[in-house]
């Protein structure tokens, strides 16, 4: 009889880190996946894109929990997650990432005594105002297996109390998704020519999503104001996320984003993204999954944040902390159009089989 090991995707950037999770369940004899989906970040067209491109088969069970507050998704998500632990009866519950599905699913098996597993574990900002670190941090804490993406994450939960012998450094799942799709990627210049646009011969990316961000009017526009300055120099196409949109309407910033200098476009799916990623000169991003393919794919990123839960992509990768501040952006920038910016290289273990390990390690477990 094979184990069951169900899998927990909530939202876009789960997906990109269960596809080869699943993928390699299925091809195991010993085990066998059972999916659920928790509709945190619900958007019919893009989770059909995303699971058709990943070659994700349809959730055993979608929760359907849909946007709201923090405390309010959390607990319908544990509300509605808990009887369908009890009807799969699963041998362990694996969780991935710092979304909020991830310690919501986290906590109702290990108040179940369900066994815990947690993909991506021990990354740390140390700035306990993102809730992301919340969830990183107590997921690591009631988790029995954490697979880690760089060494200095053991570090960080042996620092922590953690039990070494429940560490396992795997790799990036995020990668293994990358190298298996990097040849299907779309063109750029399609993507462009779908939306009606046309692309430059040099470009930039723009990703904007964090409230640090996107929520303060003068912070914004201050963002926008560099970057559409860059753009001027290196034309941007700027993928806007629905609620990045929502906040430049209604600051009354959409003049910030029209023109050459900024290509504004709707949310893409993986294969468009990472098409658009793989030929740019250069990335501004909020996005900790895009400091990790820039690294991947070896062009230079430039992080609108003052931290980063992803520090080898800043010591061994193409990454640079350059925060809100204008001038550092600006300064960040100059440095990547004079000089190509920072190459970097492919950190330890980033091949493409994370995932192989990890169903390995699982294997032994519940085999």
């Amino acid at each position: 009889m094979t184990a069951t090991i169900l899998c927990v995707v909530g939202a876009r950037p789960n997906f990109m880190k269960i596809a080869p999770i699943h993928a390699q369940l299925r091809r195991s004899g010993k085990l066998r996946p059972f999916l659920v989906h928790t509709g945190q970040h619900y958007d019919a067209a893009m989770k059909d894109a995303f699971f058709t491109q990943l070659g994700i088969p349809e959730p055993d069970v979608d929760l359907g929990v849909g946007s709201g507050s923090h405390a309010w998704q959390t607990a319908q998500i544990m509300q509605r997650f808990e009887p369908v632990l009890d009807e799969a009866a699963p041998e362990a519950v694996l969780v991935v990432g710092d979304v909020n599905s991830t310690i919501a699913c986290g906590l109702v098996a290990a108040k179940k005594q369900i066994p815990l597993i947690h993909v991506e574990a021990g990354l740390r900002s140390r700035d306990r105002t993102m809730p992301e670190e919340i969830n990183r941090v107590l997921t690591d804490q009631i988790s029995d297996l954490l697979f880690t993406t760089e060494r200095s994450a053991r570090d960080n939960l042996t620092a922590e109390g953690i039990d070494p012998s429940r560490i396992h450094f795997v790799g990036n799942v995020m990668i293994d998704a990358l190298r298996a799709q990097l040849e299907r990627a779309m063109p750029a210049a399609q993507t462009l020519q779908r939306h009606g646009r046309a692309l430059p011969p040099q470009y930039g990316v723009v990703t904007l999503h964090r409230p640090a961000n996107v929520d303060d009017p003068d912070v914004l526009a201050r963002l926008l104001n560099v970057l559409a300055e860059i753009g001027r120099r290196l034309p941007l196409v700027f993928p806007c996320h629905p609620r990045t949109l929502q906040k430049i309407e209604a600051f009354g910033l959409q003049d910030m984003v029209e023109g050459p200098a900024i290509t504004l476009l709707p949310p893409l799916g993986y294969l468009e993204m990472l098409g658009l990623v793989k030929d740019a000169r250069l990335v501004l991003t909020d996005s900790g999954g895009l400091q990790e393919e820039t690294t991947a794919l070896g062009i230079p990123c430039i992080t609108l944040r003052d931290n980063t839960e992803r520090p080898i992509t800043v010591t061994e990768g193409t990454n640079t902390l350059a925060g809100r501040d204008p001038e550092r952006i600006r300064r960040c920038a100059d440095e990547v159009l004079a000089g190509g910016g920072k190459r970097g290289r492919v950190p330890e273990l980033w091949d493409g089989r994370a995932a192989e390990r990890i169903v390995t390690i699982l294997e032994r477990h519940w085999g």
